[in-house]
């Protein structure tokens, strides 16, 4: 070009397309899922908090590029209300896959299943991360070409906006030179063309990359839509499954929210592997029916809930009744109805609700408490899931649960449940994974039962108890213990409940010890039945 000298003018004209691009240059956006400060503090705790997603996030990190990013947005995406996707002309290119990622994730249904359990839950969601680790790692393999070109893209379009910086520079220098009529020296006008030819060249390359790249993901798409399908079912099911696995075994979600995440994991994870876990349906079964038959009762009645009849008891009104002492004119109407004896009534029958002092639960721990009844279900496990209703029983009644774990005479356990304080998560499973083995001793069990309530009536004068006695044998007592057994129950006013498990061989008919001892005794020979036990949560 020699001496030539170019107008600025017309340099910037020429340039304006790259100074643009160059004002245009921010990063683009790693993050493919909208996220404010809380939400990445709540993904920085759990990380730091969760050796699972350390370990799962080095692994991929080892082979992968940007998986780290790509575990943040599958966390951020089931833990959100309401998860927003980034536009992906926003994204870099070199995360377009993880931006494809997430976007398969949050438009199939199975990922609608999954949210509903992680939604504002940062342990449920950071486990739906973990469950989904292999679906990841398969993903990831599938669509390494389509994560490759996309690098390359990338790198392609930082080029691009480097060229276009180096006019913008040009073009700065070339203005500093200019003269009083506008004239730019050749060698700064020269620089600036050569600039432009340069990003030029960088565009086109980046534009073939992104071609490229673009192929590449739509190669990949099919198999990275089945595979976050596949992902988020599978992330659905774990966290469902724990879910109901904490509900069986009475953890609320209140508690859960304020379990620091190291003890909410290790609790599932106790909960999971735990001498009783293959039976987590059943106790939650028996807790629900347990909760139906409290439901059942009528505050201050007597009995069971079957009609309505007249009379003057405003205990049990029903609701309709009460309404009209809303109306003013109509209480007058009331109150004659209520001198007459003609008020609608909740009517009651059946079995007494008599029991104000500790429920205790003896439970048989003996060695044949471990052997499968119908449905493949340890009389352990029944005995121990009736237990735990009935600990939820006496907790609904403000009472003490006391459970005592006994076989042969030498051998028992005693767990204490006070009525005025939480049950520990911890205790209530030290009580239900306790297996004593052994022989079977009823003194033992049930003199322990009677100190129990004598030392409630001495410190409370509370009496009345109720003791539920769970075995699958039978044994002898002696006189000398019988007349000591019928003496403190005249004195303490207690009731024996009496459940054969699964022994149809059991001596309880006419004249055996379990009849002679118990107020009330059933015989359970199908232990895939909860309801057969229904009685005793209508009446304890």
């Amino acid at each position: 070009m020699g001496d030539t000298h170019s107008g600025l003018d017309e340099l910037a004209g020429r340039s304006g397309k790259w100074l643009a691009l160059s004002a245009a240059a921010a990063e683009r956006h790693t993050a493919a899922v909208v996220a404010g400060p809380f939400d990445r503090v709540a993904w920085r705790d759990v990380y730091e908090q969760s050796a699972g997603l350390r370990e799962l996030a080095a692994e991929l990190r080892s082979r992968h590029d940007h998986t780290t990013d790509l575990l943040t947005d599958v966390f951020l995406a089931a833990c959100q209300t309401a998860p927003r996707l980034r536009d992906r002309t926003e994204m870099a290119p070199s995360h377009l896959v993880n931006h494809q990622v997430v976007a398969s994730l949050l438009h199939s249904p199975e990922f609608a299943e999954l949210h509903r359990e992680t939604a504002g839950d940062s342990y449920a969601a950071a486990m739906a991360v973990l469950a989904q680790a292999a679906a990841l790692r398969g993903l990831l393999e599938r669509s390494r070409d389509a994560r490759d070109r996309a690098g390359q893209a990338d790198r392609a379009r930082r080029d691009a906006v480097t060229a276009a910086n180096a006019v913008s520079e040009a073009l700065r220098q070339a203005a500093e030179e200019t003269d009083e009529d506008g004239a730019v020296p050749a060698p700064a006008a020269d620089a600036v063309h050569r600039a432009i030819e340069a990003a030029e060249a960088a565009e086109a390359a980046a534009r073939q990359e992104a071609r490229a790249a673009a192929q590449a993901l739509a190669v990949a798409l099919p198999g990275i839509r089945a595979a976050a399908r596949d992902a988020a079912a599978t992330a659905a099911e774990a966290v469902r499954q724990e879910a109901a696995l904490m509900r069986a075994w009475g953890v609320g979600a209140g508690e859960l929210e304020r379990m620091p995440f190291d003890e909410r994991a290790r609790l599932a994870e106790r909960l999971r592997t735990g001498r009783l876990a293959r039976w987590a349906e059943l106790i939650g079964r028996f807790r629900q029916m347990a909760g139906g038959e409290r439901a059942r009762k009528v505050e201050n009645a007597t009995g069971e809930l079957v009609g309505v009849t007249l009379g003057d008891d405003l205990s049990r009104v029903v609701p309709s009744e009460l309404a009209v002492l809303g109306v003013p004119e109509l209480r007058a109407v009331f109150a004659a109805r209520y001198a007459a004896g003609e008020l609608m009534l909740y009517d009651t029958r059946g079995e007494q609700t008599t029991g104000r002092g500790a429920v205790i639960a003896c439970v048989d721990t003996s060695h044949s408490m471990y052997a499968e009844g119908p449905g493949g279900i340890t009389r352990e496990a029944w005995s121990k899931a009736c237990a735990l209703a009935l600990l939820d029983q006496a907790r609904h009644a403000g009472r003490d649960f006391v459970g005592i774990l006994f076989s042969a005479a030498d051998k028992i356990r005693v767990h204490r449940f006070p009525g005025d304080r939480p049950a520990g998560v911890a205790d209530v499973l030290d009580f239900a994974e306790t297996f004593l083995g052994g022989g079977t001793d009823f003194q033992r069990p049930l003199g322990t039962a009677v100190d129990v309530l004598e030392e409630e009536f001495d410190d409370t004068a509370r009496g009345r108890g109720d003791i539920v006695l769970i075995t699958d044998d039978a044994c002898e007592v002696t006189e000398k213990w019988v007349r000591g057994w019928n003496d403190a129950k005249h004195r303490l006013g207690f009731r024996l409940f009496g459940v054969a498990v699964a022994t149809p061989d059991t001596a309880t008919g006419s004249g055996s010890v379990l009849e002679s001892l118990c107020d009330n005794l059933r015989t359970v020979e199908d232990l895939t039945d909860v309801h057969t036990a229904a009685d005793l949560f209508r009446v304890i």
